[in-house]
């Protein structure tokens, strides 16, 4: 529950102020592909795993990002079959920009615990994550 509260208020400060700064047409769902994105591009397939979303999921994202100008599909090099979703030049900027958002937060809980605490609390949240993912899901 701990987690979940740090995520979703995290995620509000970060969209809060996306939308500050001009990406007002972005909803934090988008956030699943969004976080995930390359500048030299990924298979949608990819930000499926990266983000644990159905591939239906993120097609639908993906769609709504293209429409709103943040990302587009090209051919993949390797794999003329295959397409990469690629950031458009405001998808490049919406990504420095959440990127600067995030160190800004970052810093600001750094300095509230103290840079060891800080760092051994992502570790520890890190380790917490892998373990997580790595556990073996139930049919309901």
């Amino acid at each position: 529950m701990l987690a979940a509260r740090v995520l979703f208020s995290v995620q509000r400060e970060l969209f809060t102020t996306l939308a500050e700064q001009g990406f007002d047409d972005i909803q934090p769902r988008s956030g699943a592909v969004l976080a995930h994105l390359r500048p030299e591009g990924v298979r949608a397939s990819e930000l499926a795993r990266l983000s644990g979303q159905h591939k239906q999921v993120v097609g639908s994202l993906v769609d709504d990002l293209e429409r709103l100008g943040y990302v587009e599909r090209a051919p993949d090099p390797d794999d003329r079959r295959a397409k990469l979703v690629r950031p458009t030049e405001r998808g490049l900027l919406q990504m420095e920009t959440a990127a600067a958002i995030m160190r800004a937060i970052e810093e600001r809980h750094t300095k509230a615990l103290g840079e060891e605490p800080y760092a051994a609390f992502k570790e520890a949240l890190k380790q917490v994550a892998q373990g997580q993912s790595g556990a073996v899901e139930r049919p309901n």
